[in-house]
């Protein structure tokens, strides 16, 4: 740790992380390709190599990540309620989070409906390659849909958020009934003002630096991680899936783009008064690492320095954000979500109204809000909307096979827009403070 306790940053000394992750992400995707087209994925050399070698690699990579999710998230969420000071700050600061979460997911959503229906994605694939798409994703597209019967809904979803037990919920890996109880417990600090609780407090902020601590050394083998990602990503299966489905991906990426560079630059500029181009030059690690995961949550720590160390935001307000943020700021999840249904709608023939096509908005919005964080984690849910406006949920077999490249692509979108929210509270918050004083 450094004295001022931010701790030591992953690839100080030399050459800096972000540009080690980019290296492993070319050298990468370039073996990869070369791999597929040379020697071919059926190989049986590749096929072990890529089950036994660079898979392993890359998953224990994530589950180092995700086992310290947890304490980080929790111990974040506590402090940055805590340190608020008083119980109507962190209400301000909860209902602009929750405020712009909302606007700025219903635009993204918006973006993508309204690119579905004009350039009709769905009808343009041929129907063999649909029909081998379908039959290669049936196994895995089976068991998403099946795990949507099993997924809480309407108000035991609700009820779930607030956990009976919550050794349970955290073994469970439930997200928001952690968060709720760390929501719960910073806010008895703030109520309860005793040495006792001062102990307690100093004792979550040193779990939030030994989290800190331990993530920033295995950040270090991000580069090597990367590698093993798009190695297996292009040598199983080439550019030949993004040929077949290139339009499905073109509109996805091109609202992604959309929602990132337009959106978030002018709320940047006219809401927080923030440069776009000095705010997207200092989330460029972060944007990288999400790009490199496809996860929030193991996204956070280096959202959390890039906040302190990049963008300067105040500490209190950016591990309330951007813990939240983590699970319920997700408005790539959410467009993606949309684009996809409103396509399958299209290659199944299922004509959607308009009052069906507002109710896939509003329910991607509340599904971007619920989605756990991780890899593939809104497939279910896609499948889950997919079912209620009559379209087979079975369907999303046909884009399982691009499905790791676009969630590379929303997991960036979901993290710029976590920081992207951080910064536009953190104005309201700095310009409150210097007309009142910072809060004890």
């Amino acid at each position: 740790m450094t004295a001022d306790g931010k701790g030591d940053r992953p690839g100080k000394s030399g050459l800096p992380l972000h540009w080690k992750m980019a290296i492993g992400f070319t050298v990468g995707l370039l073996l990869g390709l070369a791999v597929h087209y040379v020697i071919g994925a059926g190989n049986p050399a590749v096929q072990w190599f890529t089950t036994y070698i660079t898979q392993p690699a890359g998953t224990l990579f994530l589950r180092l990540i995700f086992m310290l999710v947890i304490p980080l998230l929790f111990s974040a969420l506590v402090i940055g309620v805590a340190e608020m000071g008083d119980v109507r700050a962190l209400g301000r600061i909860g209902w602009k989070t929750l405020g712009y979460t909302v606007v700025v997911s219903g635009i993204a959503v918006l973006i993508g409906l309204v690119l579905v229906n004009w350039l009709k994605p769905g009808a343009g694939i041929d129907p063999a390659s649909a029909q081998q798409l379908l039959a290669e994703g049936s196994e895995r597209a089976s068991a998403i849909v099946s795990s949507t019967r099993t997924q809480p809904k309407g108000l035991e979803m609700l009820l779930g958020i607030v956990p009976d037990n919550i050794v349970r919920a955290a073994a469970e890996n439930a997200i928001l009934a952690v968060m709720f109880f760390a929501l719960m417990l910073g806010i008895g600090l703030v109520l309860t003002r005793t040495a006792a609780t001062e102990v307690l407090q100093r004792g979550i902020e040193g779990l939030f630096e030994i989290s800190m601590t331990l993530i920033g050394l295995v950040i270090r083998l991000a580069p090597y991680a990367v590698f093993c990602f798009m190695f297996n990503l292009a040598a199983l299966f080439g550019w030949e899936l993004l040929a077949r489905l290139g339009a499905y991906v073109g509109v996805v990426v091109l609202a992604l783009a959309l929602h990132m560079f337009v959106v978030y630059s002018l709320v940047l500029k006219f809401v927080g008064g923030y440069s776009p181009a000095k705010f997207f030059k200092g989330v460029q690690e972060a944007m990288l690492m999400a790009f490199s995961t496809a996860s929030s949550n193991a996204t956070l720590p280096t959202a959390l320095r890039v906040a302190d160390e990049e963008l300067g935001l105040p500490r209190r307000v950016s591990r309330f954000v951007l813990t939240v943020g983590a699970t319920a700021n997700q408005n790539g999840t959410a467009l993606f979500e949309g684009v996809t249904v409103l396509f399958l709608a299209q290659f199944f023939g299922v004509e959607l109204t308009l009052a069906q096509q507002v109710t896939v908005m509003f329910v991607c919005i509340l599904g971007g809000i619920g989605t756990a964080g991780v890899p593939a984690g809104s497939l279910p849910v896609v499948a889950l909307i997919c079912g209620m406006v009559g379209v087979p949920p079975e369907g999303i077999g046909l884009i399982l096979g691009v499905d790791r490249f676009l969630d590379m692509c929303r997991t960036t979108l979901n993290v710029t827009g976590d920081l992207m929210l951080a910064t536009v509270v953190s104005r309201g918050e700095m310009e409150t403070e210097d007309a009142s004083g910072p809060t004890t």
